[in-house]
């Protein structure tokens, strides 16, 4: 077993509120959620208006089966064109560390 742990940091576009930011971020956690079937968060600057981090896991079978499902998961957001992924963090850890 393989768990993956992907955090993303985005940059937002036009938003000017916390009231914003959710309209913004809920929908693209409510879509990873829905294509891929992982666990998604958004887990950190609750703070800011225009930067968000969201946090991904991952459970598969195999290394490549959960690096691929976070590469799924890292583009589908890149190409949502209302935010800007600044950064894409990776860790993958297995049952026998």
């Amino acid at each position: 077993m393989f768990v993956g742990a992907l955090t993303l940091d985005l940059l937002l576009g036009d938003v000017r509120s916390l009231k914003q930011k959710r309209s913004v971020v809920r929908p693209i956690v409510a879509e990873l959620q829905r294509k891929h079937r992982v666990s998604v968060a958004e887990t950190g600057n609750h703070d800011l208006y225009r930067r968000c981090e969201i946090g991904v896991a991952v459970v598969a079978a195999t290394a490549a089966h959960c690096t691929a499902l976070m590469d799924s998961c890292e583009n589908l957001v890149a190409n949502h064109p209302e935010v800007e992924l600044l950064s894409a963090r990776r860790r993958l850890f297995n049952d026998e560390e």
